[in-house]
């Protein structure tokens, strides 16, 4: 069967911030009224719906979706949750992007909502997703976790505690320009250096914030966006891998893959890239937008996806060179150090991606002269990786 050209015509994000006074559905159903509006379309052109959430324990209930079915309009029209971790809102496009590539359906809502404080204590469900028998006993946190990448490739390459500062600095000037950014402002290296550690490299203004909020596109076959007549966004390219979760088994020594690098990554974006066509990411991509919650993810990625040999990450960085107006423009919208609602971030890479594409970032924030975009999903520990390439062609 030959696969069906897919494009986003439409998204839709709400606020991110601590706390919503709305509930969870109405979160969701808050940004599946904006990417309609901006898709310009209603529910009743919409033949299926995807729904982007996590981990049920963060916001306090049992199978969340369940809940939102009315809300974002999946009664009585085929409807899926997807669930990655911190990857689902980018394997939530994989699942939407194929629904229309097969030829099943001609258009596809895919929305969700996250109210990450709504839980107890949403460090104690993040600990929780290490092997129970051999690993979960070392006190692993994200934290620590990301502590371990951090360490790894100081001692690989050398990168340096403030090399991994200057990406809070980029992130949170960038997030200035984003409407919908939780944390933004103008800090310098000197501010993250004096913030608190929380496990040595690792600095309380490197690391993202819990958020609440929503995130939706429209998806569409090639016959619907062409008669539309609009400026979509094309999905050329969409791959996920997985690694084990064992992190002793990356640490170094025979391992096959040193947890200082997103290896996964790398194998999830060739694949990505051999999808939309793309032999030379560095020429021919002009944005990233990466889930990349703490500053080192950030580092490891830029190289796991061919924008720079492994170690040079954080020396580029300190030229300029992935700033918006350097040679690829990483994160402008802040990314997810600025906003983190678990089970969408991935999925707002997409709308911030989609946004590039199509021309409709906020001044400040808009790349000039996109053609590629490739946007990214983690979850686990460090162990899945969602990619998908968007294309103005």
């Amino acid at each position: 069967m030959t696969r069906r050209k897919v494009a986003i015509i439409g998204v839709g994000q709400t606020q991110y911030r601590s706390q919503h006074e709305a509930t969870l559905p109405e979160l969701a159903q808050q940004a599946a009224l904006a990417a309609l509006e901006d898709a310009d379309m209603t529910m009743e052109d919409i033949e299926a719906v995807v729904f982007s959430m996590g981990p049920s324990e963060f916001v306090g209930m049992n199978d969340p979706e369940k809940w939102c079915v009315g809300a974002v309009g999946g009664r009585n029209r085929p409807f899926m949750r997807i669930n990655t971790g911190g990857a689902t809102g980018t394997s939530a496009i994989h699942a939407g992007f194929y629904h229309i590539a097969s030829g099943i359906f001609d258009s596809v809502l895919v929305v969700g909502a996250d109210k990450v404080r709504e839980c107890k204590d949403s460090q104690q469900v993040l600990n929780t997703i290490w092997d129970p028998l051999y690993e979960r006993q070392f006190a692993l946190t994200t934290i620590t976790m990301a502590a371990f990448q951090a360490v790894r490739h100081i001692h690989l390459y050398g990168t340096t505690e403030e090399q991994m500062a200057l990406i809070a600095v980029r992130s949170w000037k960038n997030a200035l320009n984003n409407p919908v950014a939780h944390l933004k402002g103008r800090i310098t290296v000197e501010d993250v250096m004096k913030s608190p550690y929380l496990c040595w490299p690792i600095k309380k203004y490197e690391i993202c914030p819990s958020s609440a909020g929503g995130a939706a596109v429209v998806m569409v076959s090639e016959k619907k966006a062409r008669r539309m007549g609009c400026r979509p966004a094309w999905i050329k390219g969409c791959s996920e891998f997985a690694n084990t979760v064992f992190q002793g088994d990356q640490m170094g020594g025979r391992a096959e893959m040193d947890f200082a690098d997103s290896d996964i990554l790398a194998m999830a974006a060739k694949e990505a890239f051999h999808q939309a066509g793309i032999a030379n990411p560095l020429k021919d991509i002009q944005v990233a937008e990466l889930y990349a919650p703490f500053t080192i993810c950030e580092i490891s990625m830029v190289e796991a996806l061919g924008f720079c040999g492994k170690g040079e990450g954080g020396r580029l960085n300190e030229r300029g060179f992935f700033d918006i107006g350097g040679r690829i423009a990483v994160n402008p919208s802040g990314g997810t150090l600025c906003a983190n609602a678990i089970a969408v971030t991935g999925l707002a890479r997409v709308c911030d991606g989609a946004l590039q594409v199509m021309e409709k970032a906020t001044p400040g924030m808009q790349v000039e002269g996109v053609r590629n975009v490739v946007c990214h999903g983690e979850g686990g520990s460090f162990q899945f990786h969602a990619v998908v390439v968007l294309g103005a062609e």
